[in-house]
């Protein structure tokens, strides 16, 4: 009996509006995705589709009625699964991730262990993540560092004409350990620039600091850069990483950009093979998607899964941040649950 697919859109609302390179938002809408098996059970999953990438939650929906033509008789076979489902419809990586988290939440409920056993993975190997602190004025960015005081890591966004100045605001409230994410918005010219300034303020990681495309440019700030530099935008699937070698130092691995979590493991084998850091990241999203990436982060080194903790209200609860620390749930599947 083919498996049942069920799609809603979620409407998620930051705790403040969250303010990148490219823009400001405070609504989040993402697709709540269920497959219902012959016994009752289920699966879930969260596609979290952003314009930028080319998705909306319209079309994640229009989407997921291709692919629900598609989906397995079997959802042990992953594999099989989805290169079917690649097959159907390419793109939509987003659609496709939160179909992939479901097929698997099925899989370890059927099986009764929790996803990272079927990866054969030990949740203690879990690293730190980041909190991110995004641009906003003097005065919100102090009482940002003041409420992410459990967390031992923050992430800080720059990528703007302050960026000093936002960096000299959170030093003034902690000396905690800053990774810097500019979210491509910087020029070359830019990103060399700050370099001595990042040393300065004891900057440990930088993220995507130049335009996706600007592979010579991010070459470039590797070469001239005493901290790892991480690409994010310039990096969706396994087939880019090949091109980014010697330019960068890692990558940044997110289900909405692979369109599944075993791509996700594909992408960190080529990576190790390469020598390449690997960090897990996400997008705004309920702790659906985020404990979906949580799964493989035993495999990687930096973690940022703080979307859902950025949230005034997420609605459903999983893998969950103590002092930094990210910690699975211990029942089948993706261990989720509905507040």
């Amino acid at each position: 009996m083919p498996l049942r697919l069920q799609a809603e859109i979620l409407e998620l609302k930051t705790r403040h509006p969250f303010i990148i390179a490219r823009g400001t938002q405070d609504i989040y809408r993402t697709v709540h995705i269920r497959l219902t098996d012959e016994d009752g059970l289920e699966g879930w999953g969260e596609a979290a589709p952003q314009r930028y990438y080319g998705e909306t939650p319209e079309t994640v929906l229009a989407a997921l009625n291709l692919y629900a033509t598609a989906l397995p008789d079997d959802p042990l076979l992953l594999d099989d699964a989805e290169a079917e489902l690649a097959t159907v419809l390419r793109g939509n990586s987003a659609a496709r991730a939160g179909l992939s988290a479901a097929l698997h939440d099925l899989a370890g409920k059927r099986l009764g262990v929790p996803v990272h056993r079927l990866f054969g993975l030990d949740a203690r190997r879990c690293p730190l993540s980041t909190f991110t602190i995004g641009i906003d004025t003097p005065d919100r960015i102090t009482m940002k560092v003041r409420e992410a005081d459990p967390y031992p890591i923050l992430k800080v966004k720059l990528g703007t004409n302050d960026d000093v100045a936002i960096l000299q605001t959170i030093r003034d409230g902690t000396s905690k350990e800053l990774r810097v994410d500019a979210n491509g918005g910087w020029t070359r010219k830019q990103a060399v620039r700050m370099l001595p300034v990042l040393d300065e303020y004891g900057v440990t990681v930088l993220e995507q600091p130049l335009a996706p495309d600007d592979l010579e440019g991010l070459a470039e700030v590797s070469r001239r850069a005493r901290i790892p530099v991480i690409a994010d935008e310039s990096c969706l699937t396994a087939a880019d990483i090949p091109r980014l070698i010697g330019k960068v130092d890692g990558i940044n691995i997110k289900l909405a950009k692979t369109g599944s979590l075993r791509e996700a493991i594909r992408m960190i084998a080529l990576a190790r093979a390469h020598h390449l850091m690997v960090m897990v990241g996400c997008m705004i999203e309920s702790s659906i998607g985020i404990t979906a990436a949580a799964q493989i982060t035993p495999l990687v080194d930096l973690c940022d899964l703080d979307g859902a903790a950025l949230l005034g209200h997420d609605p459903f609860a999983g893998a969950s941040i103590e002092s930094g620390q990210l910690r699975l749930p211990e029942g089948p599947g993706l261990g989720l649950s509905a507040r």
